[in-house]
């Protein structure tokens, strides 16, 4: 029976790999970059901007919303995306220190 081991490692690296395996996907990075151009996106905007049905681009943004990297606000019939600066700023910082401690 297998079974996880993450408790075996510091909260702040599984959140570090969390945020790392929600960019893994090349349709969240687009989407990062279009709330990044926007500030604020409906989802249906967002849906015509990809290549992608919207159920699918639904899913990366529940995937982004659940670590915490963007933001939805329910406005009627509608969600409206933003970015969570805060997080995207810990992500960044976190990474660069990740980086500068694995660089040659």
């Amino acid at each position: 029976m297998a079974f996880s081991k993450k408790e075996e490692f510091t909260k702040e690296d599984i959140w570090l790999a969390d945020i790392a395996k929600s960019l893994s996907h090349p349709a969240r990075i687009s989407i990062l970059k279009i709330l990044a151009q926007k500030k604020v996106c409906m989802c249906g905007d967002i849906v015509e901007l990809l290549p992608l049905a919207q159920a699918t681009v639904s899913q990366h943004l529940k995937e982004l919303k659940r670590v915490g990297l963007i933001e939805g606000e329910i406005e009627g019939p509608k969600v409206c995306y933003c970015l969570n600066n805060d997080a995207i700023e810990k992500a960044k910082n976190e990474l660069n220190k990740l980086f500068k401690k694995v660089c040659c």
